[in-house]
């Protein structure tokens, strides 16, 4: 070999070992930025209900990550009791969270209007419209901030509050004495009429009203009574309800949130509002067909002139939440300042 054909196969040697080197030092590197980032999200609606109201939005999301991050459904209870939801986000213990602040025992003082706050909307496009056009956004923010560990990203409305029971309501009396399972803040309320709010794991409520543990549920519209089973052990379904939408969030841990790129934060909160237009549109036909098509639930009113005391009472009920905190005044007052301005409006926006 020539010295000059040596100086080549050195100098071509130290390339290639030093090539080979960076390949090697950079590999843990490269793995690292192939493996997902995965997350664990449970909803507080169960397996059957979860599969319309949550299961979308984590479809859509693993497929718009392309592999970068991945979202694993968990349904009610299935990794923790729903009232510990906000701990176990707080903790990390889960990374995402699909609630009410109500049913998840956030510890805010605007938890209260989460889930079903008596008579403050009448539809689920009101939810939208007061978080986005009457300053709810910022107070929700503003109290999560607080109390750290914890970020809130969005809400929206739901189907309202109405009751499916075994034996037909026609009165105000009529409540009296029933178990149903409902939300902690709708029990409150509701005990006035002598309800008695009953508070178990999600999945095990149809049967609890064939063992004869519940009379009903004072939880949702038609459409989940259907959807869900619960009109196959109840009887009646009351077209009154107390509330119109159901104020549900979601949320995130305040870590893995920040630990988060940017352009996959901004590809959940995509994910996040198509969820809000899917569940509307869901909620709101179900609604109708299931009223008018439905073979399984008769439907009962309490008259008009009788529901006028619900609604006279829950105007106490809110006066006595105002006395709550500072925060809460303000949220009473913008219900107060938007429930005048639908009754200005008319119809639709007063149809209940």
């Amino acid at each position: 070999m020539t010295t000059s054909n040596r100086r080549n196969f050195v100098r071509k040697a130290g390339v290639a070992a030093a090539a080979a080197g960076a390949a090697t030092i950079g590999a843990p590197t490269v793995l690292r930025s192939q493996t997902p980032i995965r997350w664990r999200l449970q909803t507080y609606a169960g397996s059957t209900l979860g599969q319309f109201v949550t299961k979308p939005l984590v479809d859509a999301f693993n497929e718009v990550a392309k592999g970068e991050m991945e979202i694993e459904l968990y349904y009610a209870d299935q990794l923790v009791p729903t009232g510990e939801l906000f701990r176990a986000l707080q903790s990390g213990t889960i990374d995402a969270v699909h609630s009410d602040d109500d049913s998840m025992s956030a510890p805010v003082d605007i938890a209260v209007f989460g889930g079903y706050f008596p008579l403050g909307t009448k539809h689920a496009l009101d939810v939208p419209t007061l978080f986005h056009q009457y300053g709810f956004a910022d107070i929700w923010r503003e109290a999560y901030s607080e109390v750290g560990g914890v970020v809130w990203l969005s809400a929206a409305g739901q189907d309202p509050c109405n009751f499916n029971t075994k034996k037909p309501l026609k009165s105000l009396s009529d409540l009296s004495g029933l178990r149903l399972y409902t939300f902690p803040t709708a029990g409150r309320f509701l005990a006035k009429y002598g309800v008695i709010p009953v508070s178990i794991p999600y999945e095990d409520a149809e049967v609890a009203v064939q063992t004869g543990e519940l009379d009903g549920m004072a939880w949702s519209g038609i459409t989940e009574d259907y959807t869900v089973g619960w009109a196959n052990v109840t009887k009646y379904f009351l077209t009154n309800n107390i509330s119109g939408a159901w104020i549900g969030s979601f949320y995130v841990n305040e870590k893995q949130w920040s630990d988060l790129p940017a352009h996959l934060k901004q590809a959940y909160l995509s994910c996040v509002e198509a969820s809000h237009t899917y569940r509307n549109q869901w909620y709101w036909g179900g609604e109708a067909k299931l009223r008018a098509t439905g073979d399984k639930l008769e439907l009962t009113a309490i008259p008009a002139e009788e529901w006028r005391q619900v609604e006279e009472d829950a105007k106490v009920f809110w006066e006595e939440i105002a006395q709550t905190s500072e925060r809460a005044a303000k949220v009473v007052s913008i219900f107060k300042e938007y429930n005048q301005i639908i009754v200005a409006a008319g119809t639709p926006y007063t149809c209940g």
